[in-house]
């Protein structure tokens, strides 16, 4: 998660899901909250984009690496992706890797895109979101 500013709605919460292999951000979402709830839209974005629906079990086998934050270790987060058959693997500091896959997306994202560009809206913001993924995916 990183954080923007709307103009008419003030601090917008950014929400990522980079493939640890590939690097390809498999899901986006922006929000005025940075909860627990927030924080699996991305994850359920990229579970319905490569598993075709979002159901028990369907991803079995999937490490989902994330900070050790309150919003990632909740019970509410950890219960959905271990519903979808994830496991969470939280990342510590000086561990080998940490999260930096998704570390460097943020910061190609802030370069990009939330440093800028101004959006009046976290609305707009989504819409640039899905506007800026498949361009970062393609390039």
């Amino acid at each position: 998660m990183t954080e923007t500013v709307t103009v008419r709605e003030g601090r917008a919460r950014v929400f990522v899901a980079v493939d640890h292999c590939s690097g390809e951000c498999v899901g986006s979402h922006a929000a005025r909250s940075g909860d627990r709830f927030e924080a699996l839209e991305p994850i359920r974005q990229g579970v319905r984009r490569h598993f075709g629906a979002i159901d028990r079990d369907i991803a079995r086998g999937l490490a989902l690496r994330h900070d050790h934050v309150s919003n990632y270790i909740a019970g509410d987060f950890q219960a959905e992706i271990a519903f979808l058959g994830m496991e969470g693997s939280p990342s510590f500091v000086r561990q080998p890797e940490g999260n930096g896959v998704a570390e460097r997306f943020v910061r190609t994202l802030k370069e990009n895109l939330l440093w800028v560009q101004t959006f009046d809206t976290i609305e707009e913001l989504r819409r640039g979101l899905q506007a800026f993924v498949p361009r970062y995916n393609a390039t």
